[in-house]
């Protein structure tokens, strides 16, 4: 197994942004904008529809569940600022997508319409490419958006405890491995911290 980074550079990720924005590109901007805010897997992500962001009066929602389809869990969903701005977007670009609520959000667009989400591959390479594109340089894959919710959360102080409950794993050591961090980087914490 290939250990994917995430995003590391705050920089980077509103380059990204304004890039897909300039290209109008919005269902890529979207994919990378949900996938970053809410630190789901891509089987679930691609699985998003519609009606768990949209009401039928056309009105974003403020959150939806989703059961995982990795564990089988329960998680609840924020639509925050950021996802909302975007939505707002995609859904003026493609305003027939609130047509019917089981469209998917991240559609195929080698298919007519709504009916068939991107597969796996497909976002793999809506990432790398993008990345490639900017010269952004690192190991991306599709677990990188969901990596890089992860390694904001912990640049901004919130307790690996909280960070291992978003992303439903079972062990703290399980997260600490998945986000890369190690003995070393603990060992400076201890050194900087001289209490």
């Amino acid at each position: 197994m290939n250990f994917v980074e995430p995003i590391r550079d705050r920089k980077k990720i509103i380059e990204i942004k304004q890039y897909l924005r300039e290209k109008k590109q919005l269902r890529d901007l979207l994919f990378i904008v949900i996938g970053m805010n809410t630190a789901l897997r891509v089987s679930d992500l691609l699985k998003l529809q519609i009606g768990d962001f949209v009401d039928e009066r056309g009105n974003i929602m403020s959150r939806f569940w989703i059961r995982e389809e990795k564990r089988g869990k329960r998680q609840e969903i924020i639509i925050n600022d950021s996802i909302r701005e975007t939505l707002g977007e995609y859904l003026s670009a493609y305003p027939r997508i609130t047509e019917d609520p089981l469209n998917f959000i991240f559609f195929n667009t080698r298919v007519k319409g709504f009916a068939k989400a991107i597969n796996r591959g497909q976002a793999w390479k809506i990432l790398n490419s993008i990345c490639k594109r900017l010269n952004i340089t690192g190991n991306f894959g599709t677990h990188t958006l969901r990596k890089t919710w992860g390694y904001h959360a912990r640049l901004n102080s919130v307790d690996l405890a909280l960070i291992m409950h978003k992303f439903n794993h079972n062990s703290l050591a399980y997260t600490k491995r998945y986000l890369g961090i190690t003995d070393d980087e603990l060992a400076a914490v201890v050194q900087k911290l001289n209490l």
